[in-house]
């Protein structure tokens, strides 16, 4: 029994220092040590030697299987070092090399247009307000005075998810939530994006972003919306920015204005871009209609307001000088990594 225990103690070692994987190193130890290995098998035959050798013949089992496993542990290690190394040395990275050449990318020109508006009004004490894209007909269309008959409630005008669900053709149904939910003074701009079941061309989109204003106080007049628009043309456009209002007609507003800028390439002399008129057509602007306050619960006979809208769209194409509204939406490189 004792030449057993020791050839296999010299077969295993042998194995051992020949053996190049973990896997291998594994199965070893299974096949020697395991429940069911050469040494476990010995020590369960104990009990049919006398009880003179079984002492002497267990001691010398636990011995070599305390050799074995420390020799197994040891070439464990042995592997584990050397596949470590051979993974830092496959890779390993030169820190003297230069780097790749990374492009980074810049702010979209309509966002650019949203950001710099939103300071301009947060400068002038405004507050910026958000609300659904998926609109109901009420807000949109309802309490801003645009009856079920109105050409805006048309098919051919507006998304309609169902009879009374639209995708809002203007963020002025933010205006409306906020008339019904805070009382004046109110201050705000509406940013975000609007539908509109128009063809793609040069100047128009089925999406495009609108940027909204709204005042409700006592004692606000048209000249406040005047020198607000005043101010904010001169900040976007350029100090040298002239602004005129031309009669228009909303249902949301009475007295209704159309405002145009002075062409920001020639002027105001005429050029090709202004269609030698001088004046670009801009935003739609005026005051509340008393109608639409009293929908919101604010008294008309106490209160007064202005509102002016514009799209985003059209401002970035007059501050950049970009001719097609297509190239803000086709994501060209090319075109974007100008700004």
């Amino acid at each position: 029994m004792k030449e057993k225990i020791e050839m296999i103690k010299k077969v295993a070692k042998q194995k051992i220092e020949s053996i190049t994987t973990l896997q291998e190193l594994q199965e070893l130890k299974v096949k020697y040590l395991g429940k069911k290995g050469e040494l476990t098998s010995i020590l369960k035959g104990l009990g049919g030697l006398s009880a003179e050798e079984r002492p002497k013949i267990g001691s010398m089992v636990n011995q070599v299987r305390d050799e074995l496993e420390k020799s197994i542990e040891n070439a464990e290690k042995v592997m584990k070092s050397k596949a470590l190394e051979q993974k830092l040395e496959k890779e390993k990275i030169d820190v003297t090399m230069p780097s790749k050449n990374i492009q980074l990318g810049s702010v979209h020109p309509i966002t650019q247009v949203i950001e710099d508006v939103k300071e301009i009004f947060l400068g002038m004490g405004y507050s910026i307000a958000d609300g659904p894209e998926i609109e109901r007909t009420y807000y949109v269309f309802d309490q801003l005075n645009t009856p079920i008959d109105h050409p805006a409630r048309d098919l051919q005008d507006t998304f309609y998810v169902t009879d009374d669900v639209i995708l809002r053709t203007q963020t002025s149904s933010v205006q409306i939530r906020t008339m019904e939910n805070q009382k004046p003074p109110i201050k705000i701009i509406c940013p975000g994006a609007v539908y509109r079941s128009d063809t793609v061309d040069a100047t128009h989109s089925p999406l495009f972003h609108q940027i909204e204003g709204l005042v409700v106080d006592k004692n606000i007049t048209m000249t406040d919306l005047k020198g607000t628009l005043e101010m904010f043309v001169k900040n976007c456009l350029g100090p040298n920015t002239k602004i005129r209002f031309r009669p228009h007609h909303f249902p949301y507003t009475e007295p209704s204005a159309e405002a145009d800028v002075s062409c920001f390439v020639c002027g105001g002399k005429g050029c090709r871009v202004c269609k030698n008129e001088g004046w670009i057509e801009l935003l739609g602007c005026g005051m509340v209609h008393p109608k639409v306050l009293e929908n919101c619960g604010i008294d008309p006979n106490v209160y007064s307001g202005f509102a002016f809208g514009f799209g985003v769209e059209r401002i970035a194409m007059a501050k950049f000088g970009i001719s097609d509204m297509r190239l803000l939406f086709e994501n060209d490189v090319r075109f974007l990594k100008q700004f």
